[in-house]
């Protein structure tokens, strides 16, 4: 592996010196107590995009799952493998979070392959996870990437409300969904502003 192993490495010393070493180290606590995360973030497998890396979380902080362009599938009541749902529920039902967060980003790579699907050398399951978004049907009005991407991050929080739940904690004010879209190349954070209908920056909002 070469730099790519020496980086690595160096990086795990780094993890083992800040958590791991020390009087009182942090993952002792963690494992004698267990994780108590108030957050859960559903963000994009995409290596440019690490919800503890952008909000300088440290372990025990968040509850992640990251799948292809970061969807959350309907409520599916059936024998079938659902890891986004099985993961969803743990957070709500077994952690309590308070929050849940669906972290969409610029230049995904999901939505780009459901709008180029027949230029796919390897599909085998990659355009039928991402058509879950139901953006496929928009690829006649465009072809921006970005655009596509924010208004999948609004099917999958209506997707939410299918979830008994979590629709039941959304009306008794116990869990508080939020939809938030990375732009890379800035690094800026815009969140989705229910009364402006509209994605503004996430820094200075009440």
């Amino acid at each position: 592996m070469g730099q790519l192993h020496d980086n690595l490495l160096n990086g795990y010393r780094k993890f083992r010196q800040k958590y791991a070493e020390g009087a009182y180290p942090a993952m002792e606590r963690l494992a004698a107590l267990g994780q108590h995360p108030k957050v859960m973030i559903v963000a994009c497998c995409d290596s440019r995009v690490d919800p503890a890396l952008l909000l300088q979380c440290h372990p025990g902080d968040l509850f992640v799952v990251r799948n292809i362009a970061n969807i959350i599938p309907p409520f599916e009541d059936d024998d079938r493998h659902h890891g986004t749902s099985a993961a969803l529920e743990y957070a709500v039902c077994y952690l309590g979070i308070d929050d849940l967060i669906i972290l969409g980003h610029s230049e995904c790579g999901g939505i780009s392959a459901l709008l180029q699907k027949e230029n796919m050398k390897q599909n085998d399951f990659i355009t039928n996870w991402v058509s879950v978004s139901g953006m496929e049907s928009l690829s006649h009005i465009t072809t921006e990437v970005d655009t596509i991407s924010k208004k999948s991050l609004h099917v999958s929080y209506q997707n939410c409300l299918t979830f008994p739940w979590i629709k039941d904690r959304v009306e008794t004010e116990q869990l508080n969904i939020h939809r938030w879209f990375l732009d890379i190349q800035s690094g800026n954070v815009f969140s989705f502003n229910e009364k402006l209908k509209d994605f503004v920056p996430l820094l200075g909002l009440d």
